[in-house]
């Protein structure tokens, strides 16, 4: 393996239907659940290619809005093909919603992934005004979250439910254009995570230093990184512009017999 397989995500979900007593601070029972929620579409692509995956549940007609079933087939292959899953968060929704949808129709595990989830990274390192994805991808790529204004906010899911073309063509361009949205704001994201996935771990062959974060070769020696233990070199990649550092100390060993943590 030289590269290792980066899959940016997004998933749609339908709502669950339930009977309810009043609009505001419900408790719902199970016995009050009318429909359960299920997959409606997904849209993926690996980065840095263009090709672009989507699915969802349309044309059987409403009462087969819910079957994820085949749906889930082509998900499940992505993922198994995948080492890390890059989604708008992704770790609390869109990859717990999949294994559970994915559990109930008994699909057996895909292959181990590593899940970056951009909404984490942006509420971990910066101070945004909003992390949401229409707010970051507004300011920080050129692909701006789609707002679906043929079907405003809600109506856009109720009249996919109901199938609707119209709608589910709405439906393809916004969740296509969050995948785009997505994968730009993690290209602009990736050189601050501090515990990104070590991209250099993945190649076979290793001769020269790369990059942690992107995997490219082109470093330069930027001053020294001191810890507990003693001082490492410290790199810079001229492509992402992230920092790391050398695994070897620099002090020799007589130094590093007098430095007490």
């Amino acid at each position: 393996m030289n590269n290792p397989r980066i899959l940016i995500f997004d998933l749609e979900t339908a709502p669950i239907e339930a009977y309810v007593w009043a609009l505001w601070d419900q408790n719902i029972g199970l016995d009050q659940i009318k429909s359960e929620w299920s997959i409606l579409a997904y849209g993926a692509k690996w980065l840095g290619e263009k090709d672009i995956f989507y699915g969802d549940t349309s044309g059987g007609g409403k009462d087969r809005i819910r079957d994820d079933s085949k749906l889930l087939e082509g998900i499940w292959e992505l993922f198994d093909k995948a080492d890390i899953v890059v989604a708008q968060n992704g770790a609390k929704f869109d990859v717990k919603k999949l294994n559970a949808r994915l559990m109930m129709h008994g699909f057996p595990p895909y292959s181990p992934i590593r899940v970056i989830d951009t909404l984490v990274a942006s509420r971990k390192y910066f101070g945004f005004s909003s992390n949401k994805l229409a707010w970051l991808s507004r300011w920080l790529t050129t692909a701006p979250k789609s707002d679906h204004r043929k079907f405003p906010g809600f109506e856009l899911w109720v009249e996919c439910l109901r199938d609707n073309p119209e709608a589910w063509k709405e439906m393809k361009r916004y969740n296509i254009r969050d995948v785009i949205a997505c994968e730009q704001l993690y290209l602009k994201l990736r050189p601050w995570i501090a515990n990104h996935p070590n991209l250099g771990a993945y190649k076979e062959g290793i001769t020269k230093q790369s990059c942690p974060k992107c995997g490219s070769t082109k470093m330069q020696k930027r001053g020294i990184t001191v810890t507990q233990q003693g001082q490492y070199q410290r790199y810079q990649c001229n492509k992402c512009a992230g920092w790391s550092r050398g695994k070897e100390l620099l002090l020799p060993l007589e130094e590093r017999k007098a430095l007490l943590v």
